[in-house]
């Protein structure tokens, strides 16, 4: 499982490959390699940890509760589906509990539940993902209950209000936080090497919530050490939150394309009106990047969808990577891209578009034993000076685009200025 050569089940006009059906191998042999270790690790330390614990009634009764509240929260939400990609929970608030007031075999068990229900009743996505979040989150609630447990000999004294107690409980939340963001940050990262640690480390709204799922751990912690039976009283606001955290997360998702993560058409329509209209108010300059990837289909007919879906999400983070946070980024489309950039000159433009074009030349996806390269075509339009109204600037860049694709692609065009009409004679027009 950890080699990305594959052999086909069908020919490529039968169109079903291995790739296809197990689309872990088609994944960076440093990424396979990865996700089997952690998978790995966590089944030794279940069958290390299991061996060495005395099961008891109490425990398992705890351990039961916890996991039919969060049961409950998942139903409560499934009717709202859940965004494709990487998305957000408030479960954190019954694997802490479990972690903090359980031994830690009870850590590693209780992500496998929840994430067989999250992917039979909520959104069945690829198996290996569930298996590899299973495990980090495993992994890390395993961990903080080892170093809660090794400080606190008696977890009861969480709810007596011991403030020592409190204090460890917290440190072991931080510890289960910092260690999942960890595990899951290394394999997004080797998923795509392009994305910068800061983006797979740091965001500003994974920290808030990351602080909330602390908060309501060891908040729920406290209560369920007192007695089961107010987990009642914790349910409902933890549903409510979990409700308005992914209808939050679903809006966000219907701006933005499911393959790239990048605005879609309609939403990135929306943000550069907004942007033409105050270019136009202050006199900013203000430039359009229609790009266009060469030769897509090719990559689609010799290596599958699936490798073309990886390219575009290639692209996609090699362009958030290499703009502004104020630019303005989206899929136009099949494999077309559009980038507005507010402030920016025909020679910034240019530039840009340059430094887009080789960096996504550099870029190389795995597809069974051969790296995909690309290349990248590009029209410029200038504001002021194509026009100033955006379908006039799209119809500019596009003008471009199809320029430098003639030219043999793999390149930037930015299209020539039309002289005015010269006007009339008087006698003439009459």
């Amino acid at each position: 499982m950890a080699t990305t050569s594959h052999a086909s089940i069908k020919s490529r006009d039968g169109v079903s490959t291995l790739v296809d059906r197990w689309p872990l191998l088609g994944q960076r042999r440093p990424l396979v390699i990865y996700l089997c270790a952690i998978v790995a690790l966590d089944l030794v330390a279940i069958m290390v940890f299991a061996s060495v614990t005395e099961f008891r009634w109490r425990d398992v009764g705890t351990f039961a509760a916890l996991m039919a509240c969060g049961a409950v929260c998942i139903e409560a939400t499934r009717r709202l589906g859940m965004p494709a990609g990487v998305s957000r929970d408030l479960l954190s608030a019954w694997w802490l509990p479990v972690a903090l007031l359980l031994p830690p075999v009870y850590a590693l068990f209780a992500p496998i539940v929840l994430q067989v229900l999250l992917q039979v009743r909520v959104r069945a996505t690829v198996l290996h993902r569930r298996v590899f979040s299973s495990a980090a989150i495993g992994l890390a609630g395993c961990a903080a209950s080892l170093m809660f447990h090794w400080f606190v000999q008696d977890p009861l004294m969480l709810s007596r209000g011991s403030g020592p107690a409190i204090v460890y409980a917290v440190a072991a939340a931080l510890l289960f936080s910092l260690l999942n963001i960890a595990l899951i940050a290394i394999a997004a990262h080797m998923a795509n090497p392009d994305i910068t640690w800061r983006e797979v480390l740091w965001d500003r709204e994974s920290v808030l919530l990351d602080i909330v799922e602390l908060c309501l751990g060891v908040t729920v912690s406290i209560a369920c050490g007192l007695n089961l039976a107010l987990l009642l009283f914790a349910l409902p606001p933890v549903v409510l939150l979990q409700r308005s955290l992914l209808h939050a997360q679903l809006q966000a998702a219907a701006r933005t394309d499911a393959k790239t993560g990048l605005l879609n058409a309609a939403a990135w329509q929306r943000e550069a009106d907004t942007e033409i209209v105050r270019a136009r108010r202050t006199g900013d300059a203000l430039a359009l990047l229609i790009i266009d990837i060469d030769h897509f289909k090719r990559v689609n007919d010799a290596h599958g969808h699936l490798v073309g879906d990886q390219v575009l999400a290639g692209v996609a983070a090699t362009l958030r990577s290499q703009l502004r946070d104020y630019d303005v980024v989206g899929r136009f489309g099949g494999e077309e891209f559009v980038v507005l950039l507010p402030g920016a000159d025909v020679h910034e433009a240019r530039q840009v578009a340059e430094r887009l074009r080789t960096r996504i030349g550099h870029m190389a996806i795995p597809a069974d034993d051969a790296l995909v390269k690309v290349t990248i075509s590009a029209g410029v339009a200038l504001m002021s000076v194509h026009g100033d109204e955006l379908i006039d600037l799209l119809a500019a860049a596009d003008l471009a685009l199809y320029r430098a694709k003639e030219l043999g692609r793999d390149r930037v065009c930015i299209p020539a200025v039309q002289p005015p009409p010269h006007a009339l004679p008087e006698d003439a027009a009459s």
